[in-house]
């Protein structure tokens, strides 16, 4: 080899210098150790995932939704006779000021509280959504009168504008308060959505495909909404729970659902003069049903919040 080749093929001429990392020795089973690693990430994804929480809500959800298979009373009926009953072998979790089975009333209760959350959450997504995506799409002028409006009406107390919203119907029912709920807490997402709508509308993927001639609402599904849906899952989940612990406000208020519509709010509702009439078992069993199922949506939402709602990466 002659001067000139040798200083062509000599690492340091090149610009590189070979370190420790070059010279890594392995056996034979190399090849299933580097199988290995590249599965660690994806066993880490499920390392912290609520699986007793998951769990939990499934049964809850199932067995609503499946509660005329073992409720041992109607629902619907008023045992006159058995008025504030406490729990015995005939009224499992004993009876209400109306006279119904709180037991057979709590599965069926239970249903439409997890109707108006689910309801509640998907209409204020929706919404959420595509103001966000709008609004992060549109100049800096409109951005802004946009993001004006979501504060001001965010900045107004949720209940008294439930309240107005209510005042306006003769009859609440689970999707009229659904639809109230949810036209009432989209403001918070949809501030979320344009943050990161702001962040990858420049990206080269969006500009060619506006560009090539496609449409806002064709660059929302295809590449806005798959981006950032990984950072408002939490919220949307989380929404959930919050949504129907709305639902039970208003009820217990008296401005939601009426007492001889069931659900855990209007059921929470009758539990006002409970404790003046020694019933516990009025405020117990409908309380504790609404925990565990608000505990278990929570603890579910919470597995997107790692590294800033980005994903499952880390956990």
């Amino acid at each position: 080899m002659n001067t000139q080749q040798s200083q062509i093929l000599t690492p340091e001429n090149q610009g590189y210098c070979p370190t420790k990392e070059d010279f890594k020795l392995v056996g034979t089973t190399y090849q299933e150790q580097a199988k290995a690693q590249q599965q660690a990430p994806a066993k880490r994804k499920f390392r912290n995932f609520p699986f007793f929480s998951a769990a939990v809500l499934s049964i809850l959800v199932f067995a609503c939704f499946f509660s005329s298979a073992f409720v041992n009373h109607d629902p619907t009926q008023f045992y006159l006779s058995n008025l504030n009953t406490a729990p015995n072998k005939e009224f499992w979790f004993g009876t209400d000021s109306l006279g119904r089975d709180i037991f057979s009333v709590l599965w069926n209760g239970g249903r439409a509280s997890i109707f108006i959350g689910i309801t509640s959450t998907i209409i204020a997504a929706s919404i959420g959504v595509l103001y966000g995506c709008i609004s992060g799409c549109a100049s800096t002028f409109i951005d802004t009168v946009m993001m004006r409006i979501a504060e001001l009406f965010q900045s107004i107390p949720i209940i008294l504008a439930l309240l107005l919203l209510l005042s306006l119907q003769e009859k609440q029912t689970p999707l009229s308060i659904s639809i109230i709920i949810g036209i009432t807490s989209w403001f918070a997402l949809a501030r979320i959505v344009r943050a990161e709508v702001r962040q990858i509308r420049n990206s080269e993927y969006i500009l060619l495909s506006r560009h090539m001639g496609a449409s806002f609402f064709w660059i929302m599904r295809r590449h806005l909404i798959p981006n950032i849906i990984s950072a408002i899952m939490f919220i949307v989940i989380s929404s959930i729970s919050t949504n129907m612990a709305m639902e039970a406000t208003l009820s217990f208020l008296g401005l939601g659902l009426p007492p001889e519509e069931l659900s855990l709010g209007s059921m929470l509702a009758l539990s006002n003069r409970a404790l003046l009439l020694n019933t516990w078992w009025v405020i117990i069993f409908p309380g504790l049903f609404l925990v565990i199922l608000l505990f278990s949506i929570t603890q579910i939402g919470h597995i997107f919040r790692q590294e800033n709602c980005k994903g499952f990466s880390n956990l």
